[in-house]
């Protein structure tokens, strides 16, 4: 069975602006069902508002249409995810609360994200979830 893990938006939205690299083959690995990305209300809806920023994408090579088909391949990958608990693990930035807490819900065993100093001083530590940026994933 394959592990459970969280992709933060910030490395979607880099495998999509990039040439390739790390990020990439974070998405590649799920798509290849090497890993089970795990979806929940709060990241789709940041998903969602981070692909709706057209300026975002001026200098991406995929067309709105391929971005959008790619998206739409990843979530079809995901395993949806609810999370019934309002307690907040405290993070720095509290926007990053909801990541950690899909993550418990879900039992995933990673968080992939650019920012991983971010998750390093919540007021709640979960030493069973790593969290690794993705040059340090498996395979990327």
């Amino acid at each position: 069975m394959s592990s459970a893990i969280v992709v933060d938006t910030n490395v979607f939205i880099s495998a999509l602006l990039g040439r390739g690299g790390p990020s990439r083959q974070v998405i590649r690995a799920c798509l290849k069902k090497e890993y089970v990305p795990l979806m929940g209300t709060t990241l789709f809806l940041e998903f969602e508002a981070v692909m709706g920023r057209e300026a975002l994408f001026k200098k991406c090579l995929l067309s709105e249409n391929e971005r959008q088909t790619l998206f739409d391949a990843f979530l079809h990958v995901c395993r949806w995810v609810n999370v019934y608990y309002t307690w907040r693990p405290n993070l720095p930035d509290e926007g990053d609360n909801h990541i950690l807490e899909l993550a418990i819900a879900g039992g995933a065993e990673i968080i992939v994200t650019q920012n991983t100093k971010d998750f390093q001083d919540g007021a709640l530590l979960f030493p069973a979830i790593r969290i690794l940026h993705p040059k340090e994933f498996p395979g990327g």
